[in-house]
């Protein structure tokens, strides 16, 4: 950061009067702050990672104060990086303005493969921290556990389960997948069974795998209950609303069995519970039944999530989610994007896969393609049905598709916008809510004057026009 553009910084402070998911203030009048770990371990554990700015007082309505002495505060800014593990390597910028000193700390976010960045006195479990909008949060177990399934390379659809049995198995379903799996393949054909377990992993050192149980077992859920799918059809808008007769639910399911098996039954569940209406088909002439959503589209979101979903001990009580409003519908899987992927990136760039042998095996038995066409479909469905995109999010171990009713004529007010960007939004996300091709026109139209007005803030401030900005509420 330059001097310029700390003081640009500055600027930016006192005319929005706000911290925001890239940037921490502290007030430093009197001494260096002592607990900066937090800030240091939540802007390291972001791709983006984040600036503190030392000299303004929130406590005082972002009081421009000063810092107390900027040669010492740099030092103890360093040796409080020193104590975060891997060590944080700040780029530290001072700067005076009215006669006083101002100080800034950048922070580069650490790459995936060493995170989570912690601080080394309260150890890795209490000393990771993540950052929600303007809020260091510590993280759960669950989002340390999943950085280090990825660096390395954690295989939880074939652990195995120890109470299954070969015999457990539907000895006819697990005869047709060994059929399929020798299809063209000479040299597993020659193999004998007990071989072909062990290399295709159906077994693990002898002991079936959870992805044969999730497959081929008459019940699944024996062994892991709530490796299920719940089901509710919600009379509102939000959980909690009732229906004239005081009904929670007007309708409401627990999907189990294989995953072939809950794969059906969620979508016959879908289809019960969406409206049907005729239109005239502007291409052919025709009239042609059209529900809520494309089927189509429903279909790759729920076998997404049950072939990418967490299948770790530490989402064994955590059901798949199907959840339908009166105005949008949410699909919900235990476990967050895996790997380098970025929400942006979803349906553009080949993914790593959480649950290699799992999706392998589907595109054996025919019911997944398994090339990473999943997000791409439901992008073309629901533009084909003329409806608003599908909103996918990242939220701190769960993934979310929601798919909404609104159509794409239909405008959209100052306040659907300002619920969309309740989590960072970059450009394409926004223009693609808004069914609005122009980038420039979305981002002056729309999103400007919600930014001028304090009701929509940049994640990078001080660099407006970056590739890498983004918009929240």
């Amino acid at each position: 950061m330059t001097n310029e553009e700390l003081l640009q910084q500055l600027k930016f402070i006192q005319n929005m009067k706000c911290e925001t998911q890239t940037l921490e203030l502290k007030s430093a009048e009197k001494g260096c702050p002592t607990r900066l770990y937090d800030s240091l371990s939540s802007f390291s554990n972001q791709d983006s990672g984040g600036i503190i700015v030392f000299g303004v007082d929130e406590a005082q309505g972002y009081k421009e104060v000063g810092v107390y002495d900027a040669q010492d505060i740099q030092k103890k800014i360093n040796e409080q990086c020193l104590q975060m593990e891997p060590v944080v390597r700040p780029i530290l910028t001072v700067v005076e303005k009215d006669g006083m000193t101002f100080a800034a700390a950048e922070i580069p976010g650490v790459d995936l493969a060493e995170r989570p960045c912690y601080y080394k006195g309260k150890g890795r479990l209490k000393g990771s921290y993540t950052r929600i909008g303007d809020s260091d949060e510590p993280m759960t177990e669950y989002e340390i556990y999943s950085y280090e399934a990825y660096r390395k390379k954690y295989q939880d659809d074939i652990r195995e389960v120890k109470r299954a049995s070969l015999q457990a198995l539907d000895k006819t379903a697990l005869e047709k997948y060994i059929i399929l799996l020798k299809e063209g393949k000479p040299k597993l054909s020659v193999m004998d069974e007990q071989s072909i377990y062990e290399l295709m992993s159906i077994t693990r050192n002898h002991i079936v795998t959870l992805s044969s149980v999730l497959l081929f077992s008459l019940y699944p859920q024996a062994y892991f209950p709530q490796f299920c799918i719940t089901a509710v059809v919600v009379p509102g808008k939000e959980i909690g609303e009732v229906d004239s007769d005081g009904a929670r639910f007007t309708d409401n399911a627990r999907i189990e069995g294989t995953i072939p098996e809950m794969l059906e039954e969620a979508i016959s569940f879908v289809k019960r519970n969406m409206r049907k209406k005729t239109i005239i088909n502007p291409a052919t002439g025709k009239r042609e039944d059209r529900t809520d959503y494309p089927v189509t589209a429903i279909r790759e979101a729920i076998l997404n999530a049950l072939v990418h979903r967490d299948y770790s001990i530490h989402t064994e009580g955590m059901p798949i989610q199907i959840l339908m409003f009166e105005d949008r519908m949410e699909i919900r899987n235990p476990g967050g994007i895996y790997g380098r992927m970025s929400i942006d990136q979803l349906g553009k760039v080949q993914a790593d896969t959480r649950n290699p042998v799992l999706a392998l095996a589907l595109e054996v038995l025919g019911i997944t393609e398994n090339r990473y066409s999943g997000i791409p479909t439901i992008r073309r469905e629901m533009k084909a049905y003329n409806l608003v995109p599908a909103d996918f999010l990242d939220e701190r171990g769960n993934f979310i598709v929601k798919f909404y009713k609104k159509s794409l004529e239909e405008s959209v007010d100052d306040n659907d916008l300002i619920a969309f960007c309740h989590i960072p939004r970059s450009r394409k996300e926004i223009c693609d809510f808004l069914a609005v091709k122009s980038v420039s026109y979305a981002i002056k139209r729309y999103v400007q004057p919600l930014i001028e007005s304090g009701k929509i803030k940049m994640t990078i401030p001080d660099t407006p026009k970056s590739p890498k900005q983004k918009y929240f509420s």
